[in-house]
């Protein structure tokens, strides 16, 4: 089926969760994230750095 399908092209080899999705904003709202500004965080399993590293090839 679709989703896995998309999960196996991602390197979590699966798809995210809201719970990934919150994890995400869990660290920028604490105090470990105090000096993350102006940044843009991608919470996708890793596809964005496995597209951009095959299309290097």
């Amino acid at each position: 089926d679709y989703e896995e399908q998309v999960a196996a092209r991602t390197p979590a080899k699966r798809i995210g969760t809201d719970e990934d999705m919150a994890g995400a904003a869990i660290y920028l709202a604490s105090r470990a994230g105090d000096f993350v500004i102006g940044s843009v965080v991608t919470v996708d399993g890793g596809i964005a750095f496995a597209k951009s590293a095959l299309s290097e090839h």
